[in-house]
């Protein structure tokens, strides 16, 4: 396919690889999950169903990504562990940060049934995430030390709070009352005052959950005379442990002396400053224009199990388009999206201070909500299709310095729209009238835009007349709109934003002197 004038744009994308040694580890956490946990009811400190839930998510993952071979989680987060030799997506920091979130999210969506059959999920859920580098592994030991132990003094002190609110105080009252309390303190406040043994609460409560991967025997098929074929499956378990940065627990498995290597001493004093300064973090450049640009990953084979129609299949086009819709509506610094396929690009206002324009961040909040709301709207554009197998998409941010060189990278997505749908609408055409794949490509071959135009004349079909969201994408904005409220009585006029899709030529200038609000 023929190159573009704009593709010089592609060289202000980044290169964000972790280099070896360095152990890859994404830590995800909930975006705002306490008003979601109060949205949604879920019971106070711990509501068992909903870290079940997430521990379905994990092992979910796990069995996705084979290069995972270690999580550990406790309330809305989960950290996931790459062995040491992997080399997922060229260990590329952006790529896989945002398949773990969207998977993660779409997971919790999708599962979200099985665990509170009786609540319907009243917005989507959202992960934040980031990438630890860990440079050896005594850095990843104390790591997950770090980890253990904010799950078990996030968990006391909950407990305590909730009980003393249970009891007759206020939010704010037990929060006095906890101020400055050491570990023994709280645990003699919540068996003096409330008969509570901190010790006997749940495993899961007070250590978090450990899942990972074994290699254990099973049945595949059986033999002509009866017996039994074995082979060897990864299998996920979820363990409970008191220490699970320590060498009584670590070194007894395997897999993971294996995958990552041995703890060799336990850990001492935890430096959570230490740990944080191997976050792989690109704070992006200040006063230049954010782009997030997201991919469905493996969207060939999701299109083919779900039967999506060939060349184009205008459900799946606007289920993409509603989730862009969200997105602005969420997200207020996202000023314009353009989407074509099972691709989005957003663009951030240029003074933004989202997530203080940390990459991983915006990146892992955009990706995620996306891929919860794709879930959550599927069953309004495919209302007889089962959703077989969880979506996800990867994604990434790249800053442009000035308007002319984002609406230049707006123009080359549009570009790219255009080529692809004329070479598919060419290809499935001759399908369709009977030539094989192989020989459909040997035709397009070298060929074109008026040579495929003129291979479409023969089928009847007139390119240029084809709706114009197959041939120009989607692009998705806010313009200004007047309502009428009702109030005391009586009508007042205001300005409200709406968001909308149009399908047009963004290339031409006319477009953004129509809407000079986008980008002014």
């Amino acid at each position: 396919m023929a190159n573009s004038k704009y593709e010089y744009v592609k060289s202000f994308e980044a290169n964000d690889e972790v280099m070896f040694p360095n152990l890859i580890v994404v830590r995800i956490d909930g975006r705002d999950f306490r008003r979601f946990s109060e949205v949604h009811e879920f019971e106070r400190p711990n509501d068992e169903k909903a870290l079940n839930l997430m521990n379905a998510c994990a092992i979910s993952v796990l069995e996705e990504y084979p290069d995972i071979v270690f999580s550990y989680g406790f309330s809305d987060e989960y950290s996931f562990v790459f062995k040491k030799t992997t080399k997922f997506y060229q260990r590329r920091a952006s790529k896989i940060l945002s398949l773990i979130v969207s998977f993660f999210s779409s997971i919790y969506a999708t599962k979200w049934k099985e665990f509170f059959p009786m609540k319907d999920m009243r917005y989507p859920p959202t992960f934040n995430g980031r990438v630890i580098c860990c440079a050896t592994i005594e850095v990843l030991q104390e790591y997950l030390a770090w980890r253990q132990n904010d799950c078990h003094a996030n968990n006391q002190y909950n407990t305590c709070l909730w009980k003393l609110v249970e009891s007759g105080k206020t939010e704010k009252e037990a929060q006095e009352i906890l101020k400055g309390t050491q570990k023994q303190e709280k645990n003699e406040l919540l068996f003096q005052e409330f008969g509570v043994n901190y010790k006997k609460l749940p495993e899961m409560f007070r250590q978090g959950s450990c899942v990972f991967m074994t290699q254990e025997e099973d049945i595949a098929k059986y033999s002509e005379n009866g017996t039994p074929v074995k082979r060897l499956r990864r299998k996920a378990r979820i363990l409970h442990s008191e220490n699970i940065a320590g060498r009584s627990f670590w070194n007894v498995h395997q897999n993971l002396l294996k995958q990552l290597g041995c703890f060799a001493e336990d850990i001492g004093k935890i430096n959570p400053d230490y740990i944080r300064s191997f976050l792989f973090e690109n704070k992006l450049m200040p006063s230049t224009w954010i782009v997030i640009r997201i991919d469905g990953c493996h969207f060939h084979r999701f299109c083919d199990v779900h039967a999506f129609e060939k060349p184009n299949d205008v459900q799946a086009l606007n289920l993409m388009n509603s989730c862009a819709v969200a997105v602005l509506e969420e997200f207020q610094d996202v000023i314009f999206s353009y989407g074509v396929s099972d691709e989005y690009s957003f663009v951030l206002k240029k003074d933004s201070k989202f997530l203080q324009r940390q990459a991983s961040g915006i990146v892992s909040a955009i990706v995620s909500f996306f891929s919860s709301m794709y879930v959550m709207n599927w069953k309004s554009f495919f209302p007889q299709k089962e959703l077989k197998y969880t979506p996800s998409f990867d994604g990434r941010a790249i800053c442009y310095p000035s308007s002319e060189i984002l609406r230049d990278y707006l123009a080359w997505r549009q570009v790219d729209c255009h080529i692809n749908n004329q070479y598919n609408t060419c290809f499935w055409a001759l399908v369709k009238s009977g030539k094989s794949k192989s020989d459909a490509q040997n035709t397009l071959k070298g060929t074109q835009a008026l040579e495929k135009n003129q291979i479409l004349a023969q089928f009847g079909i007139d390119y240029n007349a084809l709706p114009a969201i197959l041939r120009q994408g989607s692009s998705v904005f806010s313009v200004k709109e007047d309502v009428v409220i009702h109030e005391y009585g009586s009508s007042v006029e205001k300005l409200r934003n709406k968001v909308i899709v149009e399908y047009c030529n963004i290339i031409e200038q006319s477009f953004w002197e129509a809407h000079p609000g986008i980008l002014d």
